[in-house]
């Protein structure tokens, strides 16, 4: 009997630790997503200088990117691009768009990425 009694201390025990552990792993997580680092407003100051002449400063488009047909940066057809798709077409660019690869460093293009990644929740 005593030693089913400490079975069960260590299973309610282990069960309590894990649900410790689950709590505080999602809320690290939020803090993460609620808070941005620096790269996301470094990547939102290069795409205001660099990017919202043509995509606005919403990623919606503006008036003269709106005339050359730019894609919505907001849209589903973007937001499914892998990063590493988003990064080749900032890079190299892609139609009327031009190559950022020679005025750009990698981590401008990637702090990019990262800022188009939050213009999806803002359409």
């Amino acid at each position: 009997m005593t030693q089913d009694k400490a079975e069960h201390h260590v299973i309610f025990a282990s069960t309590i630790l894990l649900l410790l552990f689950l709590g505080l792993s999602l809320f690290v997580a939020s803090i993460v997503r609620a808070n941005p680092g620096p790269d996301t407003a470094a990547g939102k100051a290069t795409f205001q200088t660099k990017c919202a002449m043509c995509h606005g400063p919403d990623g919606g488009g503006s008036e003269v990117g709106k005339s050359m047909n730019v894609p919505d940066l907001r849209s589903q057809a973007v937001q499914k691009l892998s990063d590493a798709e988003l990064a080749q077409i900032i890079s190299n660019g892609k139609g009327g768009m031009p190559a950022f690869k020679d005025s750009l460093s990698e981590d401008q293009i990637h702090g990019l990425v990262s800022h188009i990644r939050t213009l999806r929740q803002k359409k």
